[in-house]
């Protein structure tokens, strides 16, 4: 279950950024100080979302799901954050379509296979249109856990 893999402190329910970049060294440097990436972690976000984009527009709502190679990883994990406002993501399986992204799960991957397993869990939580606007009024951390909980529980 995601939300028995997330703490308080790895979710970020007012992050300020313009750019990806600025998502990505914003919520990645939770995971590193969190000690779950090594300092090579935001650059190789950045790389591989530039070359295999993770944004997802989700009946309106953007989401992007970024991730890195296992060599920058320290142990398995997720970060999370409601964006302060959009921030323009490419979408997945494009090299030009964008959407204005607002939720971003960040992971460390130590399991490339397991991985497709944590976005499988993703995906059922954001594709329930109720789950995402609960998501996006919650203004602490603990009321985001709470959302996921309680839908991983109905599950």
């Amino acid at each position: 279950m995601v939300w028995e893999e997330l703490s308080a402190a790895r979710v970020v329910p007012s992050l300020e950024a313009s750019t990806m970049e600025e998502v990505m060294e914003g919520l990645g440097t939770v995971m590193i100080d969190r000690g779950y990436a090594k300092d090579t972690y935001v650059d190789a976000l950045v790389e591989r979302e530039r070359a295999f984009p993770t944004g997802l527009d989700i009946n309106g709502v953007g989401v992007a799901i970024p991730h890195t190679d296992v060599s920058h990883v320290i142990k398995e994990g997720m970060a999370i954050g409601k964006l302060n406002k959009p921030v323009r993501f490419t979408l997945m399986g494009t090299d030009d379509e964008t959407t204005d992204v607002s939720l971003v799960f960040m992971l460390s991957v130590k399991d490339p296979q397991g991985h497709l397993v944590q976005l499988q869990r993703i995906l059922e939580i954001i594709q329930d249109n109720e789950v995402l606007k609960r998501l996006m009024s919650c203004d602490n951390a603990a009321a985001i856990i709470d959302v996921i909980k309680e839908k991983e529980q109905s599950l």
